[in-house]
């Protein structure tokens, strides 16, 4: 994870993301750096347009973010369909949690 977050740290400052300059960053963050991670990593960001990237993550994230009302004081019937909204949203949460890690590799 600590080398995605290093992609998405220098291309939001607005610098070229490269095997170097993620090293540099996670040196930078006392990380021990793996080179054939960074590589790799480099290597799958190849033709990404990261801003898009984010923007669909964040698309999917959204409807999960939306906070559900309280289930309290509310009949049996009610509270049982509060729970599967909170677990349709884990999941929905989980889901693009999983497709931002399969666009950074």
């Amino acid at each position: 994870m600590e080398y995605i977050y290093a992609a998405m740290l220098l291309h939001k400052a607005g610098q070229k993301v490269t095997e170097d300059a993620v090293k540099k960053v996670l040196q930078a963050a006392g990380v021990k750096v793996d080179d054939a991670r960074a590589k790799a990593l480099i290597a799958s960001l190849e033709g990404v347009n990261i801003d898009e990237a984010v923007e669909k993550a964040s698309f999917v994230a959204a409807p999960a973010a939306s906070a559900a009302p309280s289930s309290a004081g509310q009949p049996e019937a009610k509270k049982e369909d509060a729970g599967k909204k909170k677990a349709e949203e884990k999941k929905t949460e989980e889901m693009a949690a999983a497709g931002l890690g399969a666009l950074f590799g």
